[in-house]
């Protein structure tokens, strides 16, 4: 037993998979990495003493005074990693119990509004009014636990990916079908160009729900006039979603005309839980996940995501996908 123990301790690939972290960032092979440097550093001083140091007692006391100093080093680093490894392991899993204990109730609490309200035609205005505000909050409350679990799942790396081929077009088609009613809703246009009609070979429910999120902030922080600003023809919202491949990729831009995001907090755009300020002022909904989403999916998909935006004037974020998709396109 004692040395399954042990082998299992020794084997960091899969402690880093127990914390979800990866390898760079896992303490157990932090904690081989500093030993080879201590080794290296040895070996190094032990030149040293050998050139410089006549009596060889200096030299090995200089070199065990120095192994002992780097191997307490190595030591807190390790272990100052390894606690905040399993912090967030810890917090992970929290958010992902949470979230599962969470989303039963709040769909049967769902499925018994939209009950109340399409039998309820006798209500008066008013009460119809208080049962669309319920209905309104706990759609937000849905969508942030979803959130929280696609987080969760994200971070722990169980987040489903299955490939098999399908054609971008059509996933497109399909996400402005069902943005149409929120398009019109807010007065937006939103349209598509093209160019060829790729196919990829990834996961299409992953590549929808990147391009979905995409597309729900496009139209949630689309612009809308301050209070109390001089009256003007209104800005007309637009929407581009643009694709087109290149070089064996495919890449797509959603592009607004938006309210923007500010320099300053560009850098920090693809965090958790960051929200702009100019869309904290606005007081649009969101819960800063969506992006960080966006991105750790992306990344898993094989490709790359990134954006450009000017405060007051809209953004543009773009991603690419590999079209053979990421097991075929690493052989």
């Amino acid at each position: 037993m004692a040395i399954r123990e042990f082998i299992a301790k020794i084997n960091f690939i899969e402690q880093c998979r127990s914390y979800g972290t990866p390898l760079w960032q896992c303490p157990q092979f932090l904690f081989l990495m500093m030993g080879l440097v201590i080794i290296i550093s040895v070996l190094f001083s032990f030149v040293l003493g050998e050139r410089y140091i006549d009596d060889p007692q200096i030299t090995v006391l200089f070199i065990l005074i120095l192994t002992g100093i780097l191997l307490s080093i190595s030591f807190i680093i390790t272990r100052s990693f390894e606690r905040m490894a399993e912090a967030s392991r810890l917090k992970s899993e929290f958010i992902s119990i949470v979230s599962h204990q969470l989303r039963s109730p709040l769909t049967n609490l769902k499925w018994g509004l939209d009950f109340l309200i399409s039998e309820g035609k006798d209500r008066t205005e008013q009460e119809k009014g208080y049962f669309n505000l319920l209905r309104a909050n706990v759609n937000r409350m849905h969508e942030l636990v979803n959130d929280l679990l696609t987080v969760s799942r994200v971070e722990q790396g169980s987040f489903p990916y299955q490939q098999k081929e399908f054609a971008f077009e059509e996933l497109v088609k399909s996400v402005m079908t069902e943005f149409q009613s929120s398009v019109l809703a807010s007065n937006i246009e939103m349209k598509v160009e093209k160019h060829g009609s790729p196919k990829l070979f990834n996961d299409p429910s992953l590549v929808r729900h990147v391009l979905a999120n995409l597309v729900d902030n496009a139209i949630r922080y689309a612009w809308k006039e301050p209070n109390g600003s001089s009256p003007r023809e209104p800005r007309r919202n637009r929407i581009t979603i643009r694709y087109q491949t290149k070089n064996s990729h495919l890449r797509c831009d959603i592009e607004d005309n938006g309210v923007g995001i500010p320099v300053e907090d560009q850098k920090f755009i693809f965090q958790k839980f960051f929200r702009a300020s100019n869309a904290v002022r606005r007081q649009t909904e969101g819960s800063g996940l969506g992006l960080f989403i966006v991105k750790s999916l992306v990344e898993k998909a094989g490709g790359e995501i990134g954006f450009e935006s000017i405060e007051n004037e809209g953004s543009t974020f773009w991603f690419t996908l590999p079209l053979k998709g990421q097991k075929q396109a690493n052989k």
